[in-house]
C-alpha cells in the first residue's frame, strides 16, 4: 500500500513485458552470440554498457549506472545510425525514481566509440538503467 512499494511493483511488471516484448533480451540467452559488451570497463563513472541480440538482427542495447550521480551528456558506441527509442528507464517517476533521462530517445551519429560505428549522447540516471532500441 506504500507508494514505494508501488513503483517496484510496477517496475518488475515492466520489466517482465519487455523481456516478453524484446525477443532479443530472451532468445539467445544460451548463445555466444546473444550478449556483447559495449564497455565493461568504466570503473570512473561505474556505467555498464551491452547489446542484447535477436536472432533476426534486432538487438536491445542496456546502459546502467551504478553511481549516485546523474550522468551526462554520456556517449556509448552503437552499432546502427539513426534513431533510439528508450524502451525502459527504471529511473521513470512512474518507478518513484527523479525522471532522469533522454525524453524517449537519442539519435546515433557518425562518431565511433567502443569498437562501434557509431555512437549515442544519452543521459544516465542515478542508480538506474536505460533500455534502447534501435528504430527502424
Amino acid at each position: 500500500q506504500h507508494a514505494p512499494h508501488q513503483g517496484m511493483q510496477r517496475l518488475v511488471g515492466d520489466l517482465n513485458r519487455i523481456y516478453r516484448a524484446f525477443p532479443a533480451l530472451h532468445e539467445q540467452d544460451c548463445e555466444g552470440n546473444g550478449a556483447q559488451w559495449i564497455d565493461c570497463g568504466d570503473r570512473k563513472n561505474s556505467v555498464l554498457s551491452m547489446l542484447r541480440w535477436g536472432r533476426h538482427g534486432d538487438c536491445v542495447m542496456v546502459v546502467a549506472n551504478f553511481s549516485g550521480q546523474s550522468l551526462g551528456p554520456y556517449r556509448v558506441g552503437v552499432p546502427r545510425e539513426g534513431s533510439y527509442r528508450e524502451i525502459l528507464n527504471t529511473d521513470a517517476a512512474l518507478y518513484g525514481g527523479s525522471n532522469t533521462g533522454n525524453l524517449g530517445g537519442a539519435t546515433a551519429r557518425r562518431a565511433p566509440l567502443h569498437g562501434q560505428p557509431f555512437s549515442l549522447e544519452l543521459t544516465l540516471p542515478p542508480l538506474g538503467a536505460i533500455f534502447l532500441e534501435p528504430v527502424s
